[in-house]
């Protein structure tokens, strides 16, 4: 099997009291497998999409005070706010199958 080439991280913030970035990651790992782009053909290179949990992304003066997740997906340096579970299946079809940024979620 070949190596793969890139590595896309999908980092979420997982400091909210409750568990709703845990609930996000868990929901993105599970969307990835299913529409078949946890790895993927980027620009003729292999691309692996990894998602992972972190402290804190220092963006709770951005992020929409609403009840979701913040998360940032790298290389493109993207930051998401307000993220629920309901809103992964958007994010993973667009953004990390289509390239193309889900404005309603996207921080400034």
């Amino acid at each position: 099997m070949k190596s793969v080439d890139k590595v896309a991280r999908v980092f979420v913030c997982a400091a909210q009291k409750d568990e709703i970035g845990r609930d996000v990651a868990k929901a993105l790992k599970q969307e990835l497998k299913s529409q078949g782009l946890k790895i993927r053909l980027l620009d003729g290179e292999k691309r692996k999409v990894r998602v992972q949990t972190c402290n804190c992304l220092d963006l709770c003066k951005q992020c929409k005070k609403g009840a979701g997740a913040a998360l940032i997906i790298y290389p493109e340096g993207v930051a998401y706010g307000d993220v629920r579970p309901r809103d992964v299946a958007e994010i993973v079809r667009e953004h990390l199958g289509e390239g193309r940024v889900v404005k309603r979620l996207q921080l400034d």
